[in-house]
């Protein structure tokens, strides 16, 4: 991906490969938008909100090399999503299985914070996705922002004929059509895994549920 179109994301995600943090001095950042990825034939869809200055935008993969992706990779494993529990870098084997991780936008934003603009000049990426993704039976929404554009992008495409947006809420359920079901969560953020916002057993319960409805 060599998308341009957003200037304040771009001046940021090259800004912060070429300065680097201290930690990864020795890396070689991957600087540019993260592409989605996953199994074509995924029954659950993630939709987060973008790359982490110094995980995927380092990495050059959505939830690998920080510590959201430590617990959302270990949560993946435990219910069968992913091969392993652990996501370090975009060659360490990683495979992922009835499941697709995409984002609202591909590039890391400053203090995590995106403009309405930039939403919007990403979106096609995943309506296309959602268009493409034929056998999608949940979807969940990590964070606020993931959650509000994932049933965004169902009703742009004409997926959901509810009209009004569900509150988000950890745990939010919302059936989009007689196929799909859109769950909330917490986005795995280091400020909510360490103050104790999300713990273990509360995303364990969002993925529970998920794997409870795909099997149904």
């Amino acid at each position: 991906m060599k998308c341009r179109k957003c200037l304040r994301l771009v001046r940021w995600r090259e800004k912060v490969a070429h300065e680097k943090t201290a930690r990864f001095k020795d890396w070689e950042y991957w600087g540019k938008p993260n592409p989605s990825f996953g199994d074509p034939n995924a029954r659950l869809l993630l939709v987060g909100l973008a790359p982490a200055a110094h995980g995927g935008n380092r990495t050059g993969r959505m939830f690998t090399g920080d510590r959201s992706g430590d617990w959302l990779y270990r949560t993946l494993h435990k219910f069968g999503f992913a091969n392993q529990p652990t996501s370090i870098n975009r060659d360490d084997g990683l495979k992922l299985t009835d499941c697709y991780i995409t984002a609202t936008c591909r590039c890391a934003p400053p203090a995590n914070k995106l403009l309405p603009p930039e939403v919007l000049n990403c979106r096609p990426y995943l309506l296309r996705e959602i268009e493409l993704l034929k056998k999608v039976r949940v979807v969940v929404g990590l964070g606020k922002v993931g959650f509000d554009n994932a049933f965004n992008a169902y009703r742009e495409l004409g997926l959901t004929s509810l009209d009004a947006r569900p509150r988000f809420a950890h745990g939010a359920i919302c059936k989009l059509n007689d196929r799909v079901t859109l769950l909330g969560s917490f986005h795995p953020s280091q400020q909510n895994t360490f103050t104790g916002k999300l713990t273990q057993p509360m995303l364990d319960a969002v993925f529970r549920k998920a794997k409870q409805l795909i099997n149904q």
